[in-house]
């Protein structure tokens, strides 16, 4: 599949951007990332979602326990916060999104690795403030899901403000299935099924040298594992365990259309258990972080 015109420019631009990073084909390009810190909380040691708030800060979530943990773009911890009438089944990804009186975080208990899960949760929380960073938070609004169809699993999840839905990508489906609830629904209704979009491309399955790595990092390296998506509902960066895929909506274009063509695809971050995506909060950087510790939080800088 060919690349518009507007892209090639965009993977030129981004190819370009270090002396570090080597195109090694029209749209896969080596390095660019490096690593600025790391998750300096021993209680972050799961990392499984992040999202940038004000200030410079992130929020991040583990996939077990209750606590949401805020850190600044070098990895030192701002401080833990217990998310009271929260049950974490499987927390898989964090997004932000507009609210009445301000941000809100939305946690996504979304996991189901086994596929035996009937019903997922959303948990929407104000955005905390830093004098709040070791207190208690609570939701002021809970969404229970229902997938429609066989059961999957979701670690992927972000927020587009273009069309006013918080999208999911399914893990272990080939290709991926991409979900979708609008977000004024999911804020008004406790109950909601989410509605199937189709499917997201460009996704390179394993090589022969990825399968001879093991399971974790062979199968499994093109299952997308985190998502984000920017502030202007432009650009896309969905993380898996061996690679970065970013892809840029074009103007008119929806997301699933966009999801047709062929992203750009940066190897790596250097971890080896990619979980948490986020863009900075002005958009001039991709963050990533794994789970397991010591954990290292890379920086993929955008032109």
């Amino acid at each position: 599949m060919k690349l518009g015109i507007t892209f090639i420019c965009l993977a030129f631009a981004l190819a370009a951007c270090k002396p570090a990073e080597q195109p090694i084909s029209e749209n896969i390009v080596d390095s660019g990332f490096r690593i600025v810190g790391t998750l300096e909380s021993a209680r972050l040691d799961e990392a499984s979602g992040m999202q940038a708030g004000s200030g410079g800060v992130f929020f991040l979530h583990n996939d077990e326990g209750d606590d949401l943990f805020a850190i600044d773009a070098s990895g030192r911890h701002l401080g833990r916060m217990h998310v009271k009438k929260a049950k974490n089944k499987d927390w898989e990804d964090i997004t932000r999104v507009p609210g009445e009186n301000g941000p809100l975080l939305v946690i996504g208990d979304i996991g189901n690795k086994h596929r035996t899960r009937k019903s997922l949760k959303l948990y929407f929380l104000e955005e905390p403030s830093a004098a709040d960073f070791k207190a208690e938070v609570r939701p002021v609004h809970e969404t229970t899901l229902r997938l429609p169809g066989k059961a999957t699993d979701l670690e992927a999840m972000a927020y587009d403000p273009s069309s006013g839905m918080v999208l999911f990508i399914s893990k272990p489906d080939q290709p991926p299935h991409l979900y979708g609830i609008a977000l004024d629904r999911a804020l008004a209704e406790e109950e909601l099924t989410l509605q199937l979009l189709g499917q997201v491309h460009g996704l390179r399955p394993p090589s022969q040298k990825d399968v001879m790595m093991g399971f974790k990092r062979g199968l499994r390296v093109s299952q997308p594992t985190g998502m984000d998506i920017s502030a202007d509902g432009r650009l896309a960066a969905v993380i898996t365990y061996r690679s970065l895929y970013l892809w840029r909506r074009q103007e008119g274009e929806s997301w699933i259309e966009a999801f047709q063509r062929q992203p750009l695809e940066y190897l790596g971050p250097p971890g080896l258990y990619e979980e948490a995506v986020s863009f900075s909060e002005d958009e001039k950087s991709i963050y990533v972080t794994s789970e397991r510790r010591p954990a290292p939080l890379s920086k993929l800088e955008l032109p």
